[in-house]
């Protein structure tokens, strides 16, 4: 019977056995091998971004530009796919397992054990899906690689370089898991995102191409220091009256210039506001079972499930579009060419210009959104619609995260269950209890529940917002939210692996052999 109970994809067991993987290291890896290989795989990213996919036209259309920071990859590079099919792999599991089409119970190691394994089988399936539509008029082959090795082995050569950026991706990630300190996948993000801040801040280079000095005022310099100078000494009063400030306050569609003051204030904001969130937290007491005089704190933060639930949910809205995009340039009876699921001009950008995908998409900062809300529109969108697309945005990126979230915590050991086990094998309790795990779980069950939907909520607002407000660097708010929370928490896990090292009986408490 027991046997009967056991989900289908035990039928993959033999191949995941067999799949190649980072080996796991034996016993506890020390503090400065773990920094090296981190090291080593961030700059090996950097590398690898600046590695252009060999033989592809000049112009080219990016299926991922709206998200391409959070996707952590470089448009054109064979880093083009980032860390896309990983977590879409992730979405379409955690969704099959919260729904109950997929039986899996994660917390038996058995099943959890299956449920890795199928992750990494469907990644590999999902670099394919990203990859092969790329070709249909997206990367497309230049005429020398054509001439070369005629249409179809050109199409196949452009494939062929994404999948291997995609699986070089997929094993750094692994390897940093396994034996570096953190997440490749949020590493990456970070690395990508701080390029594109620093980029946006101090930028001398003219917004349209040209050196050092070659600027003008319709072609001025990119980043918010020297634009807003530059500005500053140029402009003429009437100018100033009549469009700049604007132009220096909000950027101009216009112009092109979009790294103003109030994005840099908005990616301000956004700091300050995640540090003091990620400092929130409730510290349950804790005391050692048998030493008398040990205690200690277990910390349940207010973003308890990190800022994942943000990275998953911006995926799939990355996904919606590229799909919703590719659907509205096929012959697909009923999806195919609908202005509905989504209308686009992909001579222009790779934003949507109607239907359900711009409702969706990001508003890219107060330019434009609020700008024309307050005109009454744009020609195209009433005022109506624009109050709408915020409120569906915001709404979606909210209500996501809550479930990403949720889904989440089962999935990585940190529901009450895991927790209690955890805090049991340590040696530990809280005081005034008894020594049970049913008891502990009892007690966290009170908060960590309450936390994840609150904390799932407050990423999901802050990143809505921040993409309401614009960033520096066009990095979105999704991009500046994830950074800065990634940032902090490589922080602490530096922190961690330096404590364990000085004291290694808390490995057993932290989950470490």
């Amino acid at each position: 019977m027991a046997e009967e109970k056991k989900s289908r994809l035990y039928k993959l067991k033999p191949l995941i056995e067999r799949w190649p993987a980072i080996t796991k290291p034996e016993g506890h890896v020390n503090f400065r091998t773990k920094i090296l290989w981190t090291l080593v795989c961030l700059i090996l990213y950097f590398v690898l971004t600046n590695v252009m996919i060999f033989g592809l036209k000049g112009e080219f259309v990016d299926l991922f530009e709206q998200y391409r920071f959070i996707m952590a990859g470089a448009s054109g590079s064979i880093m083009h796919l980032g860390i896309g099919p990983i977590v879409t792999a992730s979405i379409i599991l955690q969704l099959f397992v919260g729904a109950k089409i997929i039986k899996l119970d994660l917390t038996k190691k058995e099943d959890k054990a299956i449920y890795q394994g199928t992750q990494k089988v469907l990644v590999i399936v999902m670099i394919f899906v990203e990859a092969i539509p790329q070709i249909f008029g997206y990367l497309q082959p230049n005429d020398a690689l054509v001439g070369m090795v005629g249409s179809n082995w050109a199409n196949a050569v452009i494939i062929i370089q994404l999948v291997i950026g995609a699986l070089l991706v997929f094993f750094m990630d692994e390897l940093i898991s396994k034996w570096g300190i953190g997440s490749g996948i949020s590493l990456f993000i970070a690395a990508g995102v701080s390029q594109a801040i620093f980029t946006g801040l101090f930028s001398w280079l003219p917004v349209h191409g040209g050196g050092w000095g070659s600027w003008t005022l319709g072609n001025p310099p990119g980043g918010v220091i020297p634009g807003t100078y530059f500005y500053a000494t140029e402009l003429t009063l009437s100018d100033m009256t009549s469009w700049g400030y604007q132009t220096v306050f909000i950027g101009s569609p216009q112009i092109g210039y979009t790294n103003a003051i109030v994005p840099l204030i908005g990616t301000i904001l956004i700091f300050l506001i995640v540090v003091y969130v990620e400092s929130s937290r409730i510290e349950l007491p804790l005391a050692h079972g048998k030493v008398r005089g040990a205690r200690g704190r277990y910390p349940i933060r207010l973003i308890y499930a990190s800022n994942i639930p943000v990275i998953l949910m911006s995926a799939l809205l990355a996904n919606i579009n590229m799909f919703a995009m590719l659907l509205y340039q096929s012959d697909l009876p009923l999806l195919g060419n609908q202005w509905w699921i989504g209308k686009f001009d992909t001579t222009v950008s790779t934003q949507p210009l109607a239907g359900g995908a711009w409702y969706l998409s990001s508003p890219g900062g107060v330019n434009y959104w609020l700008m024309p809300l307050m005109a009454g529109g744009d020609g195209n969108h009433s005022s109506i619609q624009f109050a709408l697309k915020v409120i569906i945005y915001l709404a979606v990126m909210i209500i996501g995260s809550i479930l990403f979230a949720k889904f989440w915590i089962e999935t990585t050991d940190m529901g009450p269950s895991a927790v209690a086990r955890q805090i049991q094998s340590s040696g530990m309790q809280i005081p005034g209890f008894r020594r049970d795990p049913r008891v502990l779980r009892k007690v966290l069950e009170r908060y960590i529940p309450v936390v994840t939907v609150i904390g799932g909520a407050a990423v999901g607002a802050l990143a809505g917002f921040a993409d309401c407000v614009g960033t520096v660097g066009k990095a979105s708010g999704t991009g500046v939210l994830l950074t800065v929370g990634i940032i902090i928490r490589l922080y602490e896990d530096m922190a961690k692996e330096q404590a364990m090292e000085m004291h290694p009986v808390l490995r057993g408490f932290f989950g470490n052999e």
